[in-house]
């Protein structure tokens, strides 16, 4: 039976790239895929692309390392790096390769998930962009939106696929598509067969994290998991049936399990019978999970419906400043100390007629984590944290309020120390979700190939 090897390279813009490269050198994978992107990320490449207009991509050491190793092997690279400027991306890899000597790769961009210049002809279309969260309408952030990305499904990058790409990045997309467009590409797969498209969806989600599904970032026995100094990438056999297996490279660190694949598989999943896809809706509550073998968890049997009508959107925009400062305390009595500092800041605070949309207070090393499950009175605590956290309408409230802290390590509680006090103000960028008919989103799809000559 026809099948296709891929591989995970990369869980989220930081992510180590170096087992990506054993992926690609021992992994004996045809696609290497990575899910760099998340709404956060979009908003810190929004502000970088504030400062340069050239900017907006995710620039990091993944292409400058992955990029020979993965011509030399023939792997081809499928990438969401592109963020809020995919053309970008793609020329620093045009010039990269062509630094490197690479000739004849073809660097394919998708554009097309950028929809901020038609917001205002979806609202008079009377499409709904009210926040799928709150109900709020769009029009009390309209003025402040600072970008507005479509999440775009596989068919594109099968497209770019079909054209001879070898290197495809693209804006945002769903975090499994560029693991689902190999499958479909190898394997045949067609648009409307759901429960193969099911399949290599689950089969992305499995992937998409990097590590997670290989022994990282896992709450049960972690303190057995072997080599975790290096780790292992997933990678995926699968085959035309829709059938397949989680593996890693061979000799690489990590593990990978039932309880393993299974936590990634519940993981950022609201409903498991219904994870809704650009390509799909899957229902993670029908497949089956078998051990093959050591590091080998196979998945059958998976079921899929009909895809959406419509596309999320994520939309950006300002939401002020953030002003912030920390204070350490240590023992004795390390809590009530930062307790009175707390106290004393207020109280100044309301003096000097600072005002602010929210405020937090929160304890390091108490409830920070915790919030308010914290428990117990904290007496025997070594040291304790002060973080104040401020969002205000404006920059210069938000860079006055850390600037009353340094004076209390001489002026408030003892032991005051690593005052944070003069950091400076960062600007906010809220998130709005919203459906939009995917018909006003995928026939403004493009797809551009340039070959490094």
């Amino acid at each position: 039976m026809k099948s296709v090897r891929i591989g995970a390279g990369q869980g989220f813009w930081g992510d180590s790239p170096f087992p990506a490269l054993d992926v690609v050198r021992s992994g004996n994978v045809k696609y290497l895929a990575c899910d760099a992107l998340a709404e956060l990320t979009l908003a810190i490449l929004q502000k970088a692309r504030q400062k340069d207009p050239d900017k907006g991509y995710v620039e990091d050491l993944f292409f400058k390392l992955l990029l020979q190793p993965c011509r030399q092997k023939g792997v081809k690279i499928l990438t969401n790096a592109g963020g809020i400027n995919p053309h970008g991306a793609g020329r620093m890899v045009f010039e990269l390769a062509r630094s490197l000597g690479i000739k004849g790769l073809k660097i394919a961009v998708i554009t097309g998930d950028d929809v901020l210049p038609k917001l205002a002809e979806l609202r008079e279309k009377g499409v709904d962009l009210s926040d799928m969260e709150s109900g709020g309408d769009i029009s009390t952030i309209k003025d402040r939106i600072v970008f507005a990305n479509a999440y775009l499904g596989a068919k594109p990058m099968v497209e770019a696929l079909e054209m001879g790409a070898d290197v495809i990045i693209t804006g945002r997309t769903s975090d499994p598509a560029q693991f689902l467009a190999p499958m479909v590409y190898e394997l045949g797969w067609s648009w409307d067969d759901w429960d193969r498209l099911a399949a290599g969806i689950l089969m992305g989600h499995l992937m998409e994290c990097s590590a997670q599904s290989t022994g990282g970032n896992f709450s049960g026995d972690w303190w057995n998991i072997p080599d975790m100094e290096r780790i292992g990438y997933p990678v995926a056999e699968v085959y035309e049936n829709g059938d397949a297996v989680l593996t890693k490279p061979e000799g690489t660190g990590g593990r990978v399990d039932l309880r393993t694949v299974k936590e990634q598989m519940l993981y950022e999943v609201h409903d498991p019978t219904a994870y809704i896809t650009p390509d799909v809706v899957a229902d993670f509550t029908s497949p089956r999970l078998v051990v093959e073998g050591p590091d080998r968890v196979r998945i059958t049997g998976m079921k899929g419906k009909p895809r959406p009508e419509n596309l999320k959107v994520s939309i950006g925009y300002s939401d002020g400043w953030m002003g912030e400062g920390t204070l350490k305390y240590s023992w004795p009595n390390a809590l009530k100390k930062a307790r009175k500092a707390e106290e004393i800041t207020r109280k100044q605070f309301a003096a000097l007629g600072i005002s602010f949309d929210e405020i937090l207070f929160e304890y390091v090393g108490y409830n920070s984590l915790s919030g308010p499950l914290a428990t117990g009175d904290g007496a025997d605590l070594n040291e304790v944290g002060l973080r104040i956290a401020m969002r205000t309408s404006d920059k210069m409230t938000a860079a006055r309020m850390p600037r009353l802290l340094p004076p209390l390590a001489l002026n408030g509680p003892p032991t005051a120390t690593g005052s944070g006090g003069m950091a400076r103000p960062r600007e906010l960028i809220g998130m709005w979700s919203a459906l939009v008919p995917r018909d006003e989103v995928e026939k403004q799809v493009q797809i551009s190939i340039r070959e490094v000559g």
